[in-house]
């Protein structure tokens, strides 16, 4: 299973069901042989990588690894920018953000464990541009489930998965990752 470079999510033979094990670590090497051939096309030799917090950092803390990056790794708790902080409140376990480089000009990499409604992301994004003006900014997610809310694509994903309705999938880790597919409450 190769992962998957843009264009819209759909099920297919290979895709994980409830019932099938998911081996995360080939998700995560095809992963980043994904992002190595995406950055060589782009030709970017010495990207950023900035993981989202918690499933985000723990997927990036992986590639960063396995592509063996230079540059510390960078991580964001997108809590205060979301679009719904006004009607859930503030997260319990919010964490500061940490990115320990100047973004101005650089390549970024910006890691999510899950892509499903984009909402997670434009509020990541909204949060790289206080830290500065990148040069561009490449999406690598572990799972993209579909479902978007906003026009937001990941560049590459590892797994693309379909889900029911009234089904969620979460990574859960760090030691050892695993992804969980439930039914959110109520459904």
């Amino acid at each position: 299973m190769a992962p998957h470079e843009a264009g819209p999510p759909g099920r297919s033979d290979k895709e994980p069901t409830m019932t099938q094990a998911v081996d995360i670590d080939k998700i995560l090497n095809e992963l980043a042989a994904g992002l190595k051939r995406h950055l060589t096309r782009l030709g970017v030799t010495e990207p950023l990588m900035i993981g989202i917090h918690s499933g985000g950092v723990w997927v990036a803390e992986r590639l960063h690894e396995l592509l063996g990056l230079k540059e510390p790794l960078g991580h964001l708790d997108i809590s205060f920018y979301r679009d719904d902080f006004s009607r859930i409140g503030m997260n319990p376990q919010v964490k500061p953000s940490h990115l320990p480089f100047n973004v101005d000009d650089r390549h970024i990499i910006l890691v999510d464990d899950v892509l499903f409604t984009g909402r997670t992301i434009r509020a990541a994004l909204n949060e790289i541009f206080d830290y500065g003006r990148p040069a561009a900014v490449t999406l690598a997610v572990l799972i993209d489930r579909g479902g978007r809310e906003l026009p937001i694509a990941a560049d590459v994903a590892g797994l693309k998965m379909t889900l029911a309705p009234g089904e969620n999938v979460k990574l859960k880790g760090p030691e050892p990752l695993r992804l969980v597919v439930a039914r959110k409450e109520g459904k």
